[in-house]
């Protein structure tokens, strides 16, 4: 069983910067595949970027490409989603996931979810 926390979400303006955390618990956090989906208000929940065991591959959905890093620091169990240039499309509230058979791309791989947190980015 893995535990997903969330943290790091809130209010921001266009332009501007946010990290987001996602902690867990128990000693097997490098053997999962990682990944951040986010939901906007009357949208399907969406992939936004994917992580593999040891943190050297990484792959973005295009509307967040270059924009947005994945990370992940298997020493503190935990995983990271720095975005920058924050669009008030980004506005969602953004969960972890984790999986333990294969990357992360659309959903139905995913073993377990955090809560979410609200990130909101205002024009």
């Amino acid at each position: 069983q893995v535990h997903l926390v969330e943290s790091g979400g809130g209010l921001m303006q266009a332009g501007g910067s946010l990290r987001l955390s996602c902690a867990t618990s128990g000693r097997t956090f490098s053997s999962y595949y990682m990944g951040w989906f986010r939901q906007a208000p009357g949208k399907e929940r969406e992939f936004v970027a994917t992580i593999n065991k040891s943190g050297g591959y990484t792959n973005y959905a295009e509307s967040v490409k270059g924009r947005f890093t994945i990370s992940r620091d298997n020493a503190k169990n935990t995983m990271y989603l720095q975005m920058n240039s924050l669009k008030p499309e980004d506005t969602a509230v953004y969960y972890c996931a984790a999986a333990w058979g294969s990357l992360i791309t659309a959903g139905p791989e995913v073993d377990y979810w955090g809560q979410g947190t609200q990130v909101t980015v205002s024009s």
